[in-house]
């Protein structure tokens, strides 16, 4: 698996886009994505906060880029071509320009995260059945692990009389595994309820007035001929456990028989119980509520709690954590805390200034100066193979498109085209030939050093060449 090819606790200023390209392949164990819901509303924090100067859009209209992106796609992921296509017809081109923008950014993520990882994508019910098959798509239907429902909020009292639908609470968390080689999740647990607890641990030992319930310590199978110690406690079917621990448990009292020739049962105490375990719907985690110390006012801040959940159940210490959208930086935040590595990206240097206010807060005198990188500049890759000459380069790829430029389509001999990088080396892009391709003089002059989907995008708005995706 790869290695890092950045500092540890580094947020990244510009499009996550550019900056995963940049990123070596299978560098992280866990990413967690918020990006915006298509709710066709624009965010700003309000004046005085924190987060003051922070905002974003989430209003979505189709464009030249997003028709490139969506063609560039099918070159990598057929089937996530086809969903997102279908979106056009099902829900119109506003949902087909997110998720363009999405499906793009999830294959970099996918690209990213290493076979043992995982990832979890936040939504909202508006678009989450659309993301649930663009997952599928990205990450594999086999992949899909969970849909988890966070109860945000609480019915409103000032709901509109006549309302036609049930008022909206919840947000969705789409959880995938990047591979069956998945390394696994760390089951969190809530506390008892008290009726909970008096239902199941309605017994008291009367030596320490301590809880307990009787569990089975049997199932069904063979007999206990040739075991004395079984034979006395009138067990006439399988133990489950070795004489061994048999021994001990009986000398710990931690065995019970009810009456001669009942099975013998094991005494569980209240104290031991690890509680009850978490599930999928998640009704015990408020949002940042106005008064909040954690609040920093940015539009749509998630609570601490929530990332805290969500790293301590699929990662570990030392593991690498990645917000691609960090916002307020709550993920990096919660991941400090926590003794994992992280890295954040967000488009408004903002972040920058918000993760190490919010660090100060939080760590006190264990937060230094130097603990947060802040980059502008897109990371380098170092996982690839060596470099050949570009000479070499250009023979194998004039037979790899058959002589015709990657932009415009139209056939030319090999002195006429030239070697160009698909994504520029200021966004991120290397010398390798998987980055390479030919393009004529016209579309080379027309890109520049700018990213395929820019050229693809003039292209389709001068009308200068027929889409090869019609």
């Amino acid at each position: 698996m790869g290695t890092p090819n950045w500092a540890n606790r580094t947020i990244f200023t510009g499009d996550n886009l550019y900056v995963m390209r940049g990123m070596n392949s299978e560098s992280v164990d866990l990413i967690y994505a918020d990006p915006p819901f298509n709710s066709n509303r624009n965010y700003s924090a309000p004046v005085g906060s924190k987060a003051a100067g922070a905002s974003f859009k989430d209003t979505w209209t189709l464009s030249d880029l997003d028709e490139a992106w969506h063609n560039q796609i099918l070159d990598t992921d057929e089937s996530l071509y086809h969903v997102i296509n279908a979106s056009r017809y099902s829900h119109g081109e506003g949902m087909m320009s997110y998720l363009c923008m999405m499906g793009v950014r999830l294959l970099e993520m996918r690209r990213v995260l290493k076979p043992t990882g995982s990832i979890y994508l936040h939504c909202d019910p508006y678009a989450s059945h659309y993301l649930k098959l663009v997952m599928d798509a990205v990450f594999g239907v086999e992949h899909y692990l969970n849909e988890i429902s966070w109860k945000r909020t609480v019915p409103k009292n000032d709901y509109i009389q006549g309302a036609m639908n049930w008022p909206r609470m919840r947000d969705i968390i789409l959880h995938y595994r990047a591979s069956p080689t998945y390394k696994g999740f760390n089951q969190p647990f809530a506390p008892m309820s008290k009726e909970s607890a008096d239902k199941h641990y309605g017994k008291v030992d009367p030596e320490t007035g301590k809880r307990y319930q009787l569990t089975s310590l049997t199932a069904p199978g063979a007999g206990t001929r040739g075991h004395p110690e079984y034979e006395l406690l009138g067990v006439t079917r399988f133990w489950r456990y070795n004489e061994q621990k048999m021994q001990k448990l009986l000398e710990e009292g931690r065995i019970v028989q009810t009456a001669p020739g009942r099975v013998p049962r094991y005494k569980r105490y209240l104290d031991e119980s690890k509680g009850v375990a978490i599930g999928d719907s998640w009704n015990d985690i408020p949002a940042v509520q106005g008064r909040a110390n954690e609040r920093v006012g940015y539009p749509t801040q998630k609570p601490l709690a929530l990332l805290e959940r969500i790293i301590k159940a699929s990662s570990n210490e030392g593991d690498t954590v990645l917000d691609p959208f960090a916002g307020c930086a709550t993920t990096c935040v919660a991941a400090a805390q926590l003794d994992r590595e992280w890295v954040g990206i967000d488009l408004s240097p903002k972040a920058v200034e918000l993760v190490n206010v919010r660090l100060q807060d939080t760590l006190g005198s264990l937060y230094h100066h130097a603990f947060v990188t802040a980059r502008a500049d897109i990371p380098q890759r170092t996982d690839l193979a060596d470099v050949k000459p570009f000479i070499t380069q250009k023979q194998w790829l004039y037979g790899a498109q058959d002589g015709y430029c990657k932009g415009c389509r139209e056939h030319f001999a090999v002195q006429n085209l030239t070697i160009d990088h698909i994504i520029p080396r200021a966004k991120g892009g290397t010398d390798h030939v998987e980055n390479l391709q030919l393009l004529c003089g016209h579309c080379n002059s027309l890109k520049g050093d700018r990213p395929m989907e820019y050229l693809m995008a003039r292209l389709a708005a001068s009308n200068g060449y027929v889409q090869r995706y019609a």
